[in-house]
């Protein structure tokens, strides 16, 4: 067996682009040439894990990531990782025993994903910003020093803080009605929002650097290229249906009322999710705050309105 790179969360939302283009620098690389990349799933089965099975070096296994254990990670030669996890509130428990098990294996490098830089501190009134702020903490405490880790902290996701628009002009189209445009942007509050694509670009260009010790403990902050407002996104809106948007609302959280109601856990918990977008609201996550590290390694490249093309074309 050859020693492997492992992606746990392959055929997620940053997991995807990781696989695909670890396969193409592997391919080119003199260092890992000779790696193999374990992507793992949750469904061999599915379209996206076929997919990956015909890429150069990948192989595809079905597995619960979190019972992996150190032996498991042994056995597969796992010598760096990739792990994008739930934000479940069990989230603390199972990604933290992920790390305790690489570090026991003697995994050499982990590149994790985070949250948004701004609420990744121990008071976030949103929970799951500090359970990474607690598994960032962790990491850098002495008993880790052997396990090389970046966290990445990417700004919201573009393709969900586009999904709305794009619902909006899909059903325009089709029926020739207006939905109300719900939007989880404020209407003038400039966010860098990035394509999950561009995040896992960059984690497969951290995990092919030769000297895994340059970005050792780092926490990246990455955002897409460019801002977009509320106004801004309504405004694309228009010019995709070609009239004017009738009925919109900003700063939109209805969908955490849903979740709480749809939840086996703590309401109070899960409700808290409302407050996240508030760093947002508030201008302090802005394109101008992401890494020069980022910028100089593989600068996010994806701006709102080719996602809103991309969405439309889904």
């Amino acid at each position: 067996m050859a020693p492997t790179i492992l992606i746990v969360g392959a055929t997620g939302n940053t997991g995807r682009a990781t696989v695909q283009t670890l396969s193409k620098l592997v391919e080119t690389s003199r260092t890992f040439s000779g790696h193999r990349l374990l992507a793992l799933t949750r469904s061999s089965k599915s379209s996206v894990a076929q997919q990956f099975a015909k890429l150069s070096h990948v192989e595809v296994e079905e597995f619960h990531w979190p019972d992996i254990t150190a032996d498991w990670l042994r056995e597969r030669e796992v010598t760096r990782a990739f792990i994008a996890s739930h934000n479940q509130p069990n989230q603390f428990a199972e990604e933290s025993t992920f790390h305790l098990a690489a570090l026991a294996a003697g995994v050499e490098y982990v590149v994790r994903i985070s949250t948004t830089a701004a609420n990744v501190h121990p008071d976030c009134k949103a929970y799951y910003p500090r359970t990474h702020w607690a598994i960032e903490t962790m990491l850098s405490a002495p008993e880790f020093t052997n396990l090389h880790w970046t966290s990445l902290q990417p700004n919201i996701f573009s393709t969900f803080y586009l999904s709305a628009a794009a619902e909006l002009i899909k059903k325009y189209r089709k029926t020739g009605n207006q939905e109300p445009l719900q939007l989880l942007a404020s209407s003038d509050g400039p966010v860098g929002v990035i394509d999950p694509n561009d995040v896992g670009i960059i984690a497969a260009h951290l995990l092919t650097q030769e000297d895994s010790s340059v970005h050792n403990k780092a926490k990246y902050v990455l955002n897409g290229p460019e801002d977009i407002s509320g106004n801004q996104i309504v405004k694309m809106v228009e010019e995709h249906i070609g009239t004017k948007v009738e009925n919109v609302t900003f700063k939109d959280i209805s969908f955490v009322d849903q979740m709480a109601a749809a939840s086996q856990e703590s309401k109070n918990v899960i409700l808290s999710i409302q407050h996240a977008p508030e760093t947002a609201w508030e201008g302090r996550c802005t394109a101008s705050t992401t890494s020069k590290e980022i910028l100089d390694l593989a600068a996010p490249k994806r701006t709102p309105a080719e996602v809103l093309n991309t969405l439309l074309e889904e």
